[in-house]
């Protein structure tokens, strides 16, 4: 059987397969279902300093091929998710687990990432810089080089674990704030976040969702995804862990031959509660079928 396994920032997985933040909860809804142990890692819940209810409801929206949601970052707050969630979380995954941090400013972020830093079960903080700057006009840190670098130096400060950027693709120039992450610190770079997208209602004549617009994602953004880990992967010097419409042991390979050490699976988890799992079991017949013996040795072997 060939080999699964990948080294992500200085951990080991024993395969690539990451269910990505918001579409997990914290891992032990789904050790209901399977013995998530077989999975390489995941990233729970995006954390965020304060307790959040999130967005007026409805919140999702269907669409061809993918979905449109508007949560709002609905969480405990980082004290709760220390003192409640993980404990849980321990109980049933036995593995360094991702943790996705969100902030509305640069000292939450940094205050949210010092605090999870600390906890054992972390092996990782994925940091995601599409949250709006409460500070700098309400645009996202992601959209700009400079206020992606500033939350990236601010969280290298207050921390020893791997730090993971995790970017927008709402932008026009992504491998600039890849590169000004990297330059700032970044030991990772994780891509892509949801597109901006909107539903109407024909009956009514108004949004499907309350927020008006949210966060498109789905099989239908799988190419643009793989184009941007490219340009990204061939940009930087570190890790790029990709996501974006993945669903299927092939879109492993290939988010991989463009440049991912290792690869998140978001809206399918939604569709398919065992996706994640099918998937880490697929690979082996899907490597034999395309002669991989290793899949390290694969990484970023699309020229």
């Amino acid at each position: 059987m060939g080999k699964l396994n990948v080294n992500l920032c200085g951990i080991e997985l024993s395969n690539p397969i990451i269910p990505a933040s918001g579409t997990f909860g914290y891992g032990y809804e789904f050790a209901e279902l399977y013995d998530i142990n077989e999975l390489g890692t995941f990233s729970f819940k995006g954390t965020t300093k304060d307790p959040r209810f999130g967005n007026p409801t409805p919140r999702i929206a269907e669409c061809t091929a993918g979905m449109i949601n508007a949560v709002g970052l609905q969480n405990p707050g980082v004290e709760k998710v220390i003192t409640e969630e993980l404990p849980k979380l321990k109980a049933c995954f036995h593995k360094p687990v991702m943790a996705n941090v969100s902030g509305f400013s640069v000292e939450d972020y940094a205050y949210t990432c010092a605090k999870l830093d600390k906890e054992e079960q972390v092996g990782w903080l994925e940091v995601n810089v599409s949250c709006p700057n409460v500070h700098g006009g309400g645009m996202s840190f992601g959209t700009q080089p400079e206020a992606a670098a500033e939350v990236t130096r601010a969280v290298k400060a207050v921390t020893t674990k791997p730090v993971i950027i995790k970017l927008s693709p709402n932008v026009t120039d992504i491998v600039s704030i890849a590169k000004a992450c990297e330059d700032a610190g970044a030991d990772g770079i994780s891509l892509i976040n949801t597109l901006l997208g909107m539903r109407i209602n024909l009956r009514t004549r108004k949004p499907v969702i309350a927020n008006k617009m949210g966060g498109f994602s789905g099989s239908a953004i799988f190419p643009v995804a793989v184009r941007m880990v490219y340009q990204v992967a061939n940009a930087v010097k570190i890790p790029v862990v990709g996501m974006g419409g993945v669903s299927s042991a092939e879109d492993v390979i290939e988010m991989m031959l463009a440049g991912a050490t290792a690869v998140e699976v978001g809206a399918a988890n939604l569709v398919n509660p065992y996706i994640c799992r099918d998937i880490v079991r697929d690979l082996p017949e899907v490597m034999a079928k395309y002669r991989i013996n290793s899949l390290e040795e694969i990484i970023g072997g699309a020229k």
